[in-house]
């Protein structure tokens, strides 16, 4: 509780000074975290070689792992801008590419399953697409403070993206589509292999979620792919990909793997055009390569 108040202290702080030195002030965090967090810039590392073998440079690879903390940072930031932020200064600060990939969708009546990954300003880009496009639901794992996690909740709630519980995440997700209301899912991130399916990324073996290719299957939604991007991290480009087929086939097994693989290969795609935006400290191969990161 202390180190919640405290943090409310510094924040009430932060707040009122200009943006431009609340930026700096994490990006110098940022900084002091990449200087000094010798383990997860050794996992940077170690995930360049999987993903691109000895293609990357050393001065590449400083230029990505720096980005990644600068990154992991500002949507930190993003988290104490949303709750102040309005749908009227979110407009100002995002657009949209390839709207009509949705607006499809919607119009045919079916359901809507957006998914992503932690690729760039993601704290932004999933609140926009709820409060300017459509609200959505998603998957919400309660962190250890009960403080921090109510804080985080409203952070995103405020601006109509709506947060279920890990726990029986299934059924809220089921619900959420029967009632017409999008889902969003993050879909790069390792998880235990008796909660998903292995799929190829990048060459090598990865868990991955099979909900969204389970649900689209089931209740005939769209699997829509959508990553937010920026070259000056003041104005940002929400951007959707093409929907992505899931097969109806008498072997639904097959049919949701076939669907989930094409979307780790969407999410290889996007990483492969902007490495630097994506979250490489994660140990993403952990699961579907023992031994992976030992060395």
């Amino acid at each position: 509780m202390i180190l919640y108040y405290f943090f409310r202290a510094v924040e009430f702080c932060l707040m009122l000074l200009p943006y431009a030195l609340r930026k700096a002030f994490f990006t110098g965090l940022a900084s002091l975290a990449y200087a000094v967090d010798r383990q997860h810039r050794a996992v940077i590392r170690r995930n360049l070689e999987i993903a691109f073998g000895k293609n990357v440079g050393e001065a590449e690879e400083k230029t990505i792992a720096r980005y990644c903390y600068r990154n992991l940072l500002l949507n930190f930031l993003q988290v104490l801008e949303n709750q102040r932020m309005t749908p009227q200064r979110q407009a100002e600060l995002v657009t949209f590419a390839n709207r009509d990939i949705v607006d499809r969708a919607r119009e045919a009546g079916r359901p809507v399953i957006f998914v992503s990954g932690h690729f760039g300003n993601w704290e932004l880009g999933a609140t926009a697409i709820a409060s300017q496009i459509m609200p959505t639901v998603s998957i919400h794992k309660q962190l250890n403070n009960p403080y921090f996690d109510r804080y985080l909740l409203a952070s995103r709630s405020r601006l109509q993206m709506h947060m279920a519980e890990k726990h029986g995440a299934v059924k809220h997700l089921t619900r959420a589509l029967k009632k017409g209301e999008a889902v969003s899912l993050m879909i790069d991130q390792n998880i235990r292999p008796r909660e998903s399916i292995f799929v190829d990324f990048f060459g090598t073996q990865v868990t991955q979620t099979s909900a969204p290719a389970f649900l689209a299957r089931k209740y005939n939604a769209a699997v829509i792919p959508v990553f937010i991007h920026t070259d000056n991290e003041k104005h940002y480009t929400v951007r959707f990909e093409e929907e992505v087929p899931v097969p109806h086939t008498e072997n639904a097994e097959e049919d949701i793997r076939v669907a989930t693989q094409r979307q780790s290969d969407v999410m290889e795609r996007i990483i492969r055009e902007e490495p630097k935006f994506w979250f490489w400290c994660h140990r993403r191969w952990k699961g579907g390569s023992k031994g992976i990161y030992e060395a």
